[in-house]
């Protein structure tokens, strides 16, 4: 099984597990007033033509969508759009961000076996094979070999603090992406209430009034929900994913000043 198939199949269980709760929650019954329950089947179905004039007064999340407008249905796809980001991003760094990927042992072991030898440039052809911070890193050291141990120190810490920043910067789209959802969320509850407040003043009092009325709230409750249920999940990934990354940099940094101490006084054999 190919890493991609995987990682669409943890993205496709993250989102079942995600949107099946809220479509779940959302299967309201059209309510029935309580004159209706208590007046018999007469009632219900006055009851019921009334919620038909009113808009249908259902609360299924599929309703409150399609019902919320061109601006409701762009900020419910935008909050799809996000939580599949975030949720791709999340499965991304469950395989990426780990000791074994960021520090790999065949690296480590043959470079260091080169150090013990003094052979800098088969360390330096090593590190030029693969990709990623590490060998970035100590290509940094190997490559300045001959100016001093003073400017590979510089080199290097210049180079881990670059490679640092590009692997804080790929987090931190995670933690975007878990800002942007209630922010969304907020703007469909702001819309929902002028839409709310809108029809209030332009329809006369009636069971007709509190079916809009009510459906508008729930609109704009609906969206602030969505927004916390992607947030939340999000940033609080985001710290794990920046704690567990923060480690591994400094242990990455610690193994470099290692491998490189060697270079007080090994000499460079040329070919």
């Amino acid at each position: 099984m190919s890493k991609k198939f995987r990682m669409m199949v943890w993205l496709t269980l993250v989102a079942a597990l995600v949107l099946v709760p809220m479509i779940a929650l959302a299967q309201d019954a059209a309510p029935v007033s309580p004159a209706a329950a208590a007046g018999g089947a007469g009632e219900l179905v006055m009851d019921e033509g009334a919620a038909d004039a009113g808009g249908g007064g259902g609360t299924s999340l599929w309703q409150v969508i399609t019902g919320s407008g061109f601006l409701g249905v762009f900020l419910w796809l935008c909050l799809l759009a996000d939580s599949i980001a975030a949720a791709w991003l999340a499965i991304d760094f469950f395989v990426t961000i780990s000791t074994k990927k960021i520090i790999p042992d065949a690296l480590v072991n043959e470079v260091r076996e080169a150090m013990e030898q003094g052979d800098v440039m088969k360390a330096l052809q090593r590190c030029e094979q693969d990709q990623g911070p590490l060998p970035s890193i100590l290509q940094a050291g190997f490559r300045n070999v001959k100016e001093g141990f003073e400017v590979i120190q510089e080199q290097v810490g210049a180079a881990a603090d670059l490679e640092s920043e590009k692997l804080m910067q790929r987090v931190a789209y995670l933690n975007m992406c878990g800002s942007i959802a209630p922010m969304l969320g907020l703007l469909g509850t702001v819309q929902g209430m002028i839409m709310a407040f809108a029809n209030l003043a332009n329809t006369q009092a009636g069971a007709t009034q509190q079916s809009m009325l009510a459906m508008n709230i729930a609109q704009a409750l609906w969206t602030t929900a969505a927004g916390l249920v992607v947030a939340i999940p999000a940033v609080s990934l985001y710290t794990y994913f920046k704690n567990r990354l923060s480690r591994i940099i400094l242990s990455m940094e610690g193994l470099t000043m290692d491998l490189i101490k060697a270079l007080r006084n090994v000499e460079v054999v040329e070919e």
